[in-house]
């Protein structure tokens, strides 16, 4: 007696369901693992960032009207800080970036660690005002300069010489406050382009220190003027930008 032959068992899932499985299959099931590596790019590239801004170029942000019209509040200065590094000494007229600890303000003046650490990460970045101890001026005089204010014709001289000044903010005299002063060696004399607005070297004169910068507590030159875009250009150069 014939009897049937069993039918073999048949998978009576749709194609696409079957395509769906297949594609899940070398999908990631582990989605997080994603999200670990695009954090662990970000954290590379913020150690990158910190590394090149310590060793090689930071962004500086201007917090104050001292500098006018050459910089002003909210531009992103690049600071060199291989500018002084092989030998050459800050010149007159460069503008730097220096730590004012124990000449503008007074030592132990600095937050505790980890206000240090996260403020000076964050102004590493271009991302925060920089610390209170940071400061930009321009360099008026150098180790054995006798720097004077102000002259017959009201302007500063040099070494017997006057300077002419065209980055000072308009209307602002050289000075408001006379001084006669020669520069130790191994310091600087700054001061800044807006001076009625600028506390500088001339604020501390009566001050251990006379208002002097040792020239090993300046961090680099700010050479470039990074942000905002329309200013971009040589930072030295008064009102910024192109032109």
């Amino acid at each position: 007696m014939d009897t049937e032959a069993p039918h073999p068992q048949r998978d009576h899932s749709s194609p696409d369901e079957g395509e769906g499985r297949s594609r899940s299959a070398f999908s990631d099931p582990r989605p997080w693992l994603t999200w670990r590596r695009a954090g662990l790019v970000g954290a590379v590239c913020t150690v990158f960032l910190l590394l090149l801004s310590h060793f090689v170029v930071q962004p500086f942000l201007i917090p104050s009207r001292s500098m006018e019209p050459t910089l002003k509040v909210g531009d992103r200065v690049l600071v060199n800080k291989l500018a002084y590094r092989f030998g050459e000494q800050p010149r007159r007229g460069d503008l730097v970036v220096f730590d004012g600890t124990g000449s503008f303000v007074p030592e132990g003046s600095e937050p505790g660690p980890l206000g240090s650490l996260l403020r000076g990460a964050a102004s590493a970045l271009g991302l925060a005002e920089p610390s209170d101890t940071d400061f930009v001026k321009r360099v008026v005089g150098v180790g054995g300069d006798a720097v004077v204010c102000c002259d017959a014709a009201g302007r500063l001289s040099v070494n017997g010489a006057p300077v002419e000044e065209p980055y000072l903010y308009p209307g602002d005299a050289p000075s408001a406050v006379p001084f006669r002063i020669v520069v130790p060696l191994g310091t600087l004399w700054v001061m800044g382009d807006h001076r009625s607005q600028s506390r500088d070297s001339r604020d501390h004169l009566g001050e251990p220190g006379g208002g002097m910068v040792p020239v090993d507590k300046v961090i680099g030159r700010a050479d470039w003027i990074g942000w905002p875009a329309s200013r971009w250009g040589a930072a030295d150069r008064p009102g910024g930008g192109r032109g």
